[in-house]
């Protein structure tokens, strides 16, 4: 019997900013929103506009809880978080695939109903930071300031993957999308960090309670549609993304962890050059890489990501 002691669990990860939810309706689904109140009144005619954050793929928006944490110059700023639909607590689509122009779509009514007159700053990670670049160009006057945390885009296809893409598709529809269960919140949490091994094990018990349920069985389920999980049968189109990209007019901040490693996603298919020449269309960029961050970079370093961020908005 080894007498080496058991060590000790860190201390829970403690919020200093809580947010509370609410539930929209947008577009005929019902949609999960995070709300960080202000802290403190500003002072009249001084209102920062708010801020709107929008998680990745298989992501939730309470990702960005330890983010705003260190938020230190936006106590009198108002900031929300969304569920896309089908991820965290916003509905699922109901449909066999979910499709690009919904989450604009998503957004576009979002917007309507947050800030309908007056221009926010907008923030997406990853699949979020794809959406809102496209976003920023079709409604340029929505936007003071646009922040893209590692929204790469995806590899160029071509017309003749269409047949062979839309067979594979034909071919998953006849399984069911599942997504693997868990046995405690532990194996949640344990689960997160085997993705991002330099999230702390304290984050990661705080953020698996936000990124999955237990079912009536007591398992635990991921908060996310497994029909994200099937391929896409559409095409992406990399000249009109680019198209897009171009007409952009809000400053844009670009953020990437300077431990992210793109080839391990796609290999030779999406080369650096390749995604560099998409951002050079940018009219107005600034360009930042947090070292020890990964792709995850919100969790990595949200105290020096939180400091970029609010120099970029405060100019």
């Amino acid at each position: 019997m080894s007498n080496t002691p058991t060590p000790p669990s860190p201390a829970p990860y403690s919020v200093l900013r809580p947010h509370r939810s609410e539930f929209i309706s947008l577009r005929g689904l019902r949609h999960h929103l995070l709300r960080w109140d202000p802290l403190a009144p500003a002072a009249q005619g001084s209102e920062p506009p708010p801020l709107l954050l929008l998680h990745g793929w298989m992501d939730v928006g309470a990702s960005f809880q330890f983010m705003v944490d260190a938020l230190q110059e936006s106590a009198h700023r108002q900031i929300y978080a969304l569920d896309w639909r089908g991820f965290g607590l916003s509905d699922k689509s109901g449909a066999d695939a979910y499709w690009f122009p919904d989450y604009l779509g998503d957004l576009d009514a979002l917007l309507d109903l947050l800030s309908p007159t007056q221009p926010i700053d907008l923030l997406g990670h990853s699949m979020g930071g794809n959406v809102v670049m496209t976003y920023a160009a079709l409604r340029p006057q929505r936007l003071r300031r646009l922040i893209n945390l590692e929204g790469f885009g995806l590899p160029e296809t071509h017309a003749e993957q269409a047949p062979e893409r839309l067979r594979e598709w034909l071919d998953q529809l006849k399984t069911p999308a599942a997504l693997k269960s868990y046995p405690d919140l532990a194996a949640v949490a344990a689960r997160l960090m085997k993705t991002n091994p330099r999230l702390p094990e304290a984050k990661a018990a705080w953020l698996a309670a936000h990124w999955a349920r237990p079912d009536a069985e007591g398992r635990w389920q991921i908060l996310g549609d497994p029909v994200h999980k099937r391929s896409n049968p559409m095409l992406y189109r990399k000249d009109e993304i680019v198209a897009g990209w171009a007409r952009i007019e809000a400053p844009l901040l670009w953020v990437e962890g300077a431990c992210t490693d793109v080839s391990a996603w796609w290999g030779d298919s999406y080369p650096r050059a390749d995604f560099e020449a998409r951002l050079s269309v940018v009219k107005q960029i600034e360009r930042r890489v947090l070292s020890e961050a990964g792709h995850m970079l919100h969790h990595d370093q949200p105290h020096a990501l939180a400091q970029v961020l609010e120099d970029f908005l405060r100019r």
